[in-house]
């Protein structure tokens, strides 16, 4: 029996699926190649998205994510609220270190930039609001990983983990060591696992049932910077994130210890 036809629910799902971090515009013919969709399925779609408010489209023809859809996205409690506790948090970190200063959620075995300050000098990174990456090899992912479910660690544990650079955790092993150590000291330093000139500082932030729902990091260049000095600023950045939206955890004294996950 051939599978069954998908809903006009998942055609319109995998429209807006389409849209990611590295196509924030396109023509009615790549949204068709994109999802799989017939060109007059995905034009009558299209329509329907464009006059609701969540795609918009141009004199030339080409579509692109519309403010209503950032207005019901902006109501997720990992969004805009999460994001307006962190930022002056964020801010003052980076007003201290001048380097790139990020904020990121766990969804799966990935984590999802959800805000970032990038310094003008800084080290050159990859991320970007929005984008998403496997958790296993950036410094944000672990630390959210370490204080995440069992069956999601057990998850990324068995892997597989892709490796990027020859530091990429690539075991799961290794993984384990790693989030055992984090749990233990509450930071997570991730030297060179995704670009090897990179390396970021990371600490979990909490909400009101006391569980991770987001974690912090700062970014600087792996040679040449004593990242030891950045791991109070980076903690004490995470803990008032996480006083800030109600963590009981976070009125206790924070652990001094340290980890670094090469």
């Amino acid at each position: 029996m051939g599978s069954s036809r998908p809903s006009v629910t998942e055609r319109v799902l995998s429209i807006l699926g389409a849209f990611s971090p590295g196509r924030t515009v396109m023509s009615l013919a790549e949204i068709s190649r994109q999802t799989g969709l017939p060109a007059a399925t995905a034009h009558r779609l299209l329509g329907e998205l464009t006059r609701w408010g969540a795609l918009e489209r141009d004199d030339d023809g080409l579509y692109r994510v519309g403010l209503r859809l950032w207005e019901v996205g902006a109501l997720a409690p990992r969004g805009l609220g999460l994001r307006e506790a962190a930022m002056p948090f964020l801010e003052d970190l980076y007003e201290a270190t001048h380097e790139n200063v990020q904020l990121a959620v766990l969804d799966g075995l990935e984590v999802l930039y959800v805000e970032r300050i990038a310094g003008r000098d800084a080290v050159h990174v990859f991320t970007q609001i929005g984008l998403r990456f496997p958790a296993h090899a950036t410094g944000v992912g672990l630390a959210l990983l370490a204080h995440a479910h069992p069956d999601v660690q057990e998850r990324a544990i068995t892997g597989p983990l892709r490796r990027f650079t020859p530091k990429t955790l690539g075991s799961g092993g290794q993984l384990r060591r790693a989030l055992a150590e984090i749990r233990r000291t509450g930071v997570a330093i991730s030297d060179g696992q995704v670009e090897l000139h990179a390396l970021s500082v990371a600490a979990p932030v909490f909400g009101p049932a006391d569980i991770a729902v987001a974690a912090v990091s700062i970014v600087v260049p792996a040679d040449g910077f004593d990242w030891r000095v950045l791991v109070p600023a980076v903690r004490a950045s995470a803990r008032g994130i996480s006083r800030a939206l109600g963590a009981p955890r976070a009125l206790r004294s924070p652990d001094s210890a340290i980890h670094r996950s090469d």
